[in-house]
């Protein structure tokens, strides 16, 4: 069996409304045979009454009342599938300007970005949205797939025209590994199986891709980051004198031996054990939970971080985060939230909103500093105490914070650092 068997992938798909992420979703699940038979009774059913001839394959995503009425997508809908080869998660985002956050939301812990393109349409506004975001969330993995080959006759000048707009805007972004995949979702060509009607397209379908993609180098492992969650001291006979910090690696492998700093003191120590809940390890890597002991008896508690000493973060109390504002109400001057951070959390205040991005044309904004939802702004922000922080382009989980208004306990924003 291959390490690959147990690897989570997690993908978001993004298009605009009409170009068939849904139909894809459902495509995949139900050509890979991840669906089940009750499922695939009650769709039939719905599509029968709706004067579908066959499946109406977009109905396996659309968990939403109001979205299957509607026909479109509304909220994240995550679905969850398996394969000989890989598990996977999936975050359907919907395709509307106003649900900028949600794509924000379902896209920030994403290996891969599909991005659906028509074939008769080319890269509009939204692919150009959309493409943008994955590019800001350091999504590392982008699949463009051109999909309604059928209906352009699978014409591989469609499909090389796209190909074409699409490196052209995307030069200017930052992401590391763009493939293309020319698709139809509603008749299922290079979806799960190789299409008969595109001899010219040499490459692999989708799902294929999708299992081989090598993921295991997404992580930093590199920075070694663990901050502390819990201290565990266990009262009973056999552990009367353990002293364990508990947490997840955010980043980096933590082996017993290294010598660590503790921050925001500073003190020094080296791993003494490494526990997980059954055993003991020798070493630990991202994203395991673990409990971990020190030779020294230092003081560490929730929200601090452990590190290797010569591999230190940041310590910063003014910060610069690009920030999604994900609230109904708008982000008022200089006032106060509470900042999550790994398992910190603090008080801050937004001191400045530098500029703005136009989603639409990806221009900058200096002039207008109000903060609605949806938007994507570059702001200052000081904290009460100093945080660890790296930028996000390094680390995905030291580099992100969520601000949470204090009286009404609403999440209102999610940051990247920069």
């Amino acid at each position: 069996m291959s390490l690959d068997n147990n690897q989570l992938l997690r993908f978001t798909t993004a298009g605009s409304v009409d170009d068939g992420k849904s139909t894809l979703i459902g495509r995949l699940l139900y050509d890979s045979k991840a669906i089940f038979e009750d499922q695939l009774e009650a769709i039939q059913n719905t599509s029968k009454k709706k004067g579908h001839e066959g499946v109406d394959l977009a109905l396996f995503t659309d968990g939403l009342r109001d979205e299957r009425e509607q026909g479109i997508t509304i909220d994240v809908a995550y679905r969850y599938f398996t394969t000989p080869k890989r598990k996977f998660i999936i975050a359907d985002t919907p395709g509307h300007i106003q649900y900028t956050r949600n794509m924000v939301t379902g896209a920030s812990t994403a290996n891969a970005a599909i991005i659906l393109v028509d074939a008769r349409h080319g890269v509009i506004e939204q692919t150009k949205r959309h493409s943008f975001i994955a590019s800001l969330l350091q999504i590392p993995h982008v699949i463009v797939c051109i999909n309604k080959m059928d209906l352009v006759d699978y014409a591989e000048e469609s499909y090389n025209k796209v190909i074409e707009q699409f490196e052209e805007f995307s030069s200017k972004m930052l992401v590391k590994d763009v493939r293309f995949i020319p698709i139809s979702a509603l008749n299922g060509d290079n979806v799960v199986n190789r299409s008969e009607n595109m001899d010219w397209y040499q490459g692999a379908p989708l799902l294929h891709t999708l299992e081989t993609m090598h993921i295991s180098s997404d992580i930093n492992k590199v920075d070694t980051r663990f901050p502390v969650q819990t201290v565990l001291r266990p009262q009973s006979d056999e552990h009367r004198d353990y002293r364990g910090y508990a947490g997840r690696v955010a980043s980096g492998i933590l082996r017993v031996g290294d010598e660590i700093t503790a921050l925001p003191s500073g003190f020094t120590s080296k791993i003494k054990s490494i526990d997980s809940f059954d055993q003991s390890l020798e070493e630990a890597y991202a994203p395991m939970s673990v409990s971990v002991t020190l030779e020294d008896d230092i003081d560490i508690g929730r929200g601090d971080m452990i590190v290797r000493t010569k591999n230190q973060p940041e310590t910063l109390q003014d910060i610069e985060v690009m920030l999604c504002w994900l609230n109904n109400a708008s982000a008022k001057s200089r006032a106060k939230y509470s900042i999550q951070h790994t398992s910190n959390d603090q008080k801050a205040m937004i001191k400045e909103v530098v500029y703005k991005y136009d989603i639409n044309t990806l221009d900058r904004n200096k002039e207008d500093k109000e903060l609605n939802m949806n938007d994507i702004a570059k702001v200052k922000i000081r904290t009460t105490k100093p945080l660890m922080v790296d930028p996000y382009r390094e680390n995905r989980t030291t580099g992100s914070i969520i601000l949470i208004d204090d009286a009404t306990n609403e999440t209102v924003a999610a940051g990247l650092i920069v």
